[in-house]
């Protein structure tokens, strides 16, 4: 053994383990044969082979090869024949992380691709828990010029709204193969295996157990001609006042109903959310409808045209009924989120749908018209810190850009725009439509609540507590008088309201007002009240700005009446 890897006994005998040391390094300066020939690099020596492909040269070289597969060989320690599947993977891994911001999979490690497979996966776990792997999309130069569109998707809880958001991420390459195969795996082990797609947007521990969205999943992925943000919303009841905030930021819904025998009816008898779900999304001002007939390869439809054909019998009138056109508003489809069929590619099981397949219609959309040029109006979703003070929200109007001050109503604090990203990638300025996210200077993460404005100082947004409004009840069992206190959604905002006064009832066929005051208004009648809330929100009027003129008052975990503001009501000091 070398006696520089025992430990002495003593300090006394270090000193001659020393001299024993130079000892032998003096025999060995004596054998150095300082007269050898300098050494000449051989410029004509055969290229580097990688040790998979070395096999078949290794006769050839005999006395170079036994240096080189030593010198190479270290890096394929995970077997020769899984080496070839595993190159793609890691150059795949190796492009998003450079632009990433939350680095992806495995981000902030430079040398783990040498590691095993096996090695990796324990690390990959913890890390990909926390963040959401979705790729930045490798057009960044081009992404402004993208029209943006933001598509939330609704309906009845189970439907299968986050599996066919999933399966669209990884059909248009927004989650790799790889990470797919891993939620798989993990969902298999839970006993879940068909939930592993919606894995890709339900992101925390919680939603994944139950298998249920909770909050309002964000992914985004692009279409030759658009850039779309999925707004995945809950379709659970109790998680309604979040599918709120979902649809208020959306330009399009797409309905997602469940073919399934039993499944359908279920979310479109009284209690189901796809009525719900329907009825809010006209409310928060999604004009264009796609409702997606998903689990058509169920066994108990099987791509039947009958069941299709039924369920859009059922659901016509109804949308009609909320205030879709069913010839320019609604556009039906089948489909299966779990298979990926019709979404991307037309299927052959479904010979009798000609038109288009989801993406591909997405893409085909006409362009909404939206103006730049209009004032500044961010009603804010969310809020946190991150260094400094960070606001999430979707620009309805006007453009932001970087160094730009705006006032936050309605406390009117003046504010400095940071930075600025869209859907996650950092640019200078952004025009309408475009959800954001902005890290602003001169107010406190503490000072924001949902449903707080930013507005440019020029033009303002109007804030009060009082408004006069024209409301239709949907649901309500008994009647509804002055004095009653509901919950009010009103863009990203949720303020608790009272009905102080009943102006007037309103005819629905003619739209004449009764000339005197009801005392009472009951489900199905459309009346104009006097609402006043228990604190101070922003509102416009429907006429001057509709994104923020239209609301839901809710009760006892029902939608109980949808409305617009006519008119704001100075305070009386």
């Amino acid at each position: 053994m070398d006696p520089r890897d025992t430990a002495p006994d003593s300090w006394e005998q270090e000193d001659d383990v020393e001299a024993t040391l130079d000892g032998q390094l003096e025999s060995a300066f004596t054998t150095l044969n300082v007269n050898a020939k300098p050494f000449v690099p051989n410029v004509n020596a055969a290229e580097f082979v990688p040790a998979f492909v070395m096999k078949a040269h290794s006769e050839d070289h005999d006395s170079a090869g036994d240096d080189c597969v030593c010198g190479c060989a270290a890096p394929v320690e995970n077997g020769d024949t899984e080496m070839t599947t595993e190159e793609p993977w890691d150059q795949k891994e190796a492009e998003p992380n450079e632009e990433e911001p939350g680095g992806g999979s495995c981000g902030d490690r430079g040398p783990a691709v040498v590691a095993t497979t096996e090695e990796m996966a324990p690390e990959m776990m913890e890390e990909e828990e926390e963040t959401p792997v979705t790729k930045v999309p490798p057009t960044q130069p081009d992404a402004p010029k993208k029209e943006h569109i933001n598509v939330v998707f609704i309906g009845h809880v189970d439907a299968g709204k986050s599996t066919i958001g999933g399966q669209i991420m990884y059909l248009t390459g927004m989650v790799d193969k790889r990470t797919l195969e891993k939620y798989e795996r993990e969902a298999k082990e839970k006993n879940r295996e068909t939930w592993y797609l919606s894995w890709a947007l339900d992101t925390n521990q919680e939603e994944r157990d139950k298998g249920k969205t909770v909050e309002v999943g964000r992914a985004y992925f692009e279409t030759d001609k658009k850039h779309f943000t999925i707004l995945d919303a809950p379709g659970h009841k109790s998680f309604v006042p979040n599918m709120i905030g979902g649809a208020s930021q959306a330009d399009l819904a797409v309905l997602v109903i469940s073919a399934r025998k039993g499944e359908f009816e279920t979310g479109f008898e009284k209690g189901g959310q796809t009525r719900e779900h329907a009825m809010l999304a006209k409310t928060a001002g999604v004009k264009h409808l796609i409702v997606l007939v998903n689990k058509m390869d169920d066994p108990t439809v099987n791509w039947s045209l009958e069941r299709y054909e039924e369920c859009k019998e059922k659901l016509v009138p109804f949308l009609k009924k909320v205030g879709f056109n069913p010839k320019k508003d609604i556009h039906f489809m089948p489909c299966s989120g779990l298979t990926g069929a019709n979404l991307k590619e037309p299927t052959d099981r479904c010979s009798w749908y000609t038109g288009l397949p989801f993406i591909p219609h997405l893409d085909s959309l006409p362009n909404f018209n939206r103006s730049s040029d209009g004032p500044v109006r961010l009603p804010i979703v969310d809020k946190y810190k991150d260094m400094g003070t960070v606001i999430l929200g979707k620009l309805e109007s006007g453009s932001i850009s970087k160094a730009q001050q705006l006032v936050m109503m309605p406390n009117r604090h003046v504010v400095e725009v940071l930075s600025l990203l869209s859907d996650d990638v950092e640019t200078d300025d952004a025009g309408p439509g475009e959800n954001l996210k902005l890290r602003l200077k001169g107010i406190e993460e503490e000072e924001i609540l949902p449903g707080f404005i930013l507005c440019n100082a020029e033009n303002l947004c109007h804030s009060g507590r009082t408004f006069d409004a024209q409301i239709v009840i949907i649901e309500h069992k008994s009647i509804i008088c002055p004095g009653y206190n509901a919950v009010l959604h009103i863009h990203t905002c949720i303020e608790e309201v009272q009905i102080t006064a009943l102006i007037c009832l309103v005819d629905k066929k003619t739209g004449e007002k009764s000339k005197t005051r009801p005392r009472f208004v009951k489900q199905d009648q459309v009346c104009i009240a006097r609402l006043r809330t228990a604190g101070t929100i922003c509102l416009e009027t429907f006429k001057d700005f509709p994104q923020m003129g239209r609301f839901t008052l809710r009760d006892e975990g029902k939608t109980i009446a949808i409305g617009k503001v006519l008119k704001l009501v100075a305070e009386r000091d």
